[in-house]
């Protein structure tokens, strides 16, 4: 038998719009949307809490986080899954492109290749139904590698590569232009000594000198090969974005500066910014504020990045400052569905899937009350 539930007298986010209403799941799907405050027989009264599509992540570290919970700690694989995947459900999230590094530098002592046989674990957990929420696969494309063309070619279509981003960690420009900031999250992160930090430096100029050129091509075919969206990373430039928008770039993680934001509208290119930039004022790297780019119009979707509970907080800050609840958990749910060309999720409608969370604001700070992932619980 079919299982069917109600949650009533809730406060709906719609996509343009937020209304008292009730929303009745039958099985995986949503089966109805209604307005007014009435509580059928057997329907859950959520008390005029938020009830909102489950949150969309693009962009998250989180998984590389339970693999190598400290520099040089490697955990097991499908432990670190299954705990990755449990905590992002607890948190609304409820589709996740997990973020995998491809392109390592064996001649190195950093960067070492995963992402083939982390992927396959994570399909094994999938086709064991042992996972609460959906997962797609976001391949990273370092540019400054060796071995990047190489572990392209190991992935195609059926691994469900969602995304892939097109990412070029050369010192001196893009995310760390300031290179005292990089030294700084070097020693920092890593423990490097002067040496060390010069070495490395020098090893990624050379890298990029060496096969930049050629992995930047090579990722825009494998990006089409695996039917993926194709995104920019710490575009910092117009002339950056417009060679992001030659190759049929529609996304942009993180562009640095207000220049390279709104050249990407200009050339029709979402924006994606750091949750963790909202929340903290400012980015880490010293580059442009999230709020910024949120207060001029030039900002479409919010990544957790690193602390996968930022999401939903920096959703509803941001739908605070707009004085637009809906336009804020936009940012999270309809706005990156779409732009990787999810049409089945993502909002409350009649027909999508049963991704639903609820929460109520709490000292400025949204709490959660219920995770559904394709109508089932999941936190």
């Amino acid at each position: 038998m079919t299982e069917e539930m109600i949650l009533a007298n809730a406060m709906l986010v719609l996509p343009d719009e937020t209304v008292t209403g009730s929303v009745r799941i039958v099985g995986e799907t949503i089966a109805e949307i209604t307005t007014g405050t009435a509580v059928p027989a057997g329907a859950v009264d959520c008390g005029g809490d938020y009830v909102s599509p489950g949150l969309v992540e693009l962009h998250t570290d989180n998984l590389e986080r339970h693999i190598q919970p400290r520099p040089k700690v490697d955990w097991p694989h499908a432990a670190a899954i299954l705990a990755h995947d449990a905590e992002l459900a607890s948190t609304g999230i409820t589709t996740v492109f997990d973020a995998m590094r491809i392109g390592s530098i064996p001649s190195g002592n950093r960067y070492k290749k995963y992402a083939r046989e982390l992927s396959r674990e994570l399909w094994q957990l999938r086709e064991q139904d042992a996972l609460k929420i959906s997962h797609f696969l976001h391949l990273r494309a370092e540019v400054c590698s060796e071995t990047l063309v190489a572990e392209l070619d190991e992935f195609g279509p059926e691994d469900r590569v969602g995304l892939v981003s097109l990412m070029d960690h050369t010192p001196g420009q893009r995310q760390f232009r300031d290179m005292s900031q990089l030294e700084a999250y070097m020693k920092g992160k890593h423990g490097m000594t002067d040496d060390d930090f010069l070495q490395h430096v020098a090893q990624l100029k050379a890298l990029r000198d060496r096969f930049g050129d050629q992995h930047e091509v090579e990722t825009v075919k494998a990006a089409r090969r695996f039917g993926a969206m194709l995104a920019s990373h710490d575009d910092t430039t117009q002339e950056q974005v417009a060679v992001s928008a030659g190759h049929g770039i529609r996304l942009a993680e993180f562009p640095t500066t207000v220049e390279a934001a709104r050249a990407c509208h200009d050339h029709g290119i979402k924006v994606m910014m750091g949750a963790p930039n909202v929340i903290r004022g400012g980015s880490h790297s010293g580059n442009v504020a999230a709020q910024e780019l949120a207060d001029l119009g030039h900002l479409d979707i919010l990544s957790s990045d690193y602390v996968p509970a930022a999401l939903l907080l920096s959703a509803t800050r941001l739908g605070e400052s707009w004085g637009d609840m809906a336009r804020g958990l936009r940012t999270v749910t309809q706005t990156p569905a779409r732009v990787v060309g999810l049409e089945d999720r993502g909002e409350l409608r009649h027909g999508a899937r049963a991704d639903i969370i609820r929460f109520r604001m709490r000292e400025g700070a949204p709490a959660l009350n219920g995770v559904w992932s394709r109508g089932r619980r999941v936190a």
